[in-house]
């Protein structure tokens, strides 16, 4: 996990335990930066993360809050947010079909263990490992496809796609949702059908897209 995950993970589990409690200002970024450890360029990272997640709200000109249970997510759906997912849209359900030929018991293995991975976080709360299993999830059926290109976009579309994922968490009402469409994609890859894979993750976009109240226009 990467230097602003895990600055994440910490400043969640400060909000899940209280310390910082729901409504409250977050110290300014020097001093907590201070108080972490760290550069001031993981914190902010940090931060972006959990607005995106749901546990934080940047008020300009006074600074960030903690979210309170009942209040809806503040993170901001940016212009392009339609945009990327459709670009997923078109390129990972063929993508998903690509890797129903080539996953494999190695390859079975490893999905149904990032499966586990994001059940675990989710049950525990830990929406940042959970996002971060997500974003494996998507990479590792890139990767399956076998085609060196589309890994490459997926490579370095990996910041932003990572983002994309971030943000329906934020809809703590079907925030369990994309595991639930994770297993369906599986199964299909698993039993190597290259149609099935492909339908399960077009659902999956679309749903994943409806969950922060975006209408996938689709091909």
């Amino acid at each position: 996990m990467s230097m602003p995950n895990l600055v994440a993970q910490t400043l969640q589990q400060r909000i899940q335990n209280g310390t910082y409690a729901p409504g409250t200002l977050l110290p300014g970024q020097r001093e907590l930066a201070l108080q972490l450890g760290v550069s001031r360029t993981a914190l902010r990272e940090a931060l972006s993360m959990l607005v995106a997640l749901g546990f934080l709200h940047p008020v300009p000109g006074k600074g960030t809050f903690v979210l309170k249970p009942d209040e809806p997510t503040a993170s901001p759906i940016g212009a392009n947010y339609a945009q990327l997912m459709q670009f997923r849209y078109v390129v990972e359900p063929p993508a998903a079909a690509l890797a129903a030929r080539a996953v494999g018991a190695g390859g079975a293995a490893k999905l149904w263990g990032l499966q586990a991975r994001m059940r675990e976080a989710l049950a525990r709360g830990d929406l940042v490992d959970a996002a971060d299993a997500d974003l494996a999830f998507h990479q590792t059926v890139a990767a399956f496809s076998g085609n060196e290109i589309l890994i490459e976009v997926a490579r370095t579309l990996e910041d932003r796609i990572g983002r994309s994922l971030q943000q329906p968490f934020g809809n703590r009402a079907r925030f369990r949702e994309p595991l639930d469409e994770h297993h369906a994609i599986v199964v299909a890859l698993v039993a190597g059908d290259g149609e099935l894979a492909r339908a399960a993750m077009q659902t999956h976009l679309v749903c994943a897209a409806g969950r922060v109240g975006i209408e996938l226009v689709v091909p």
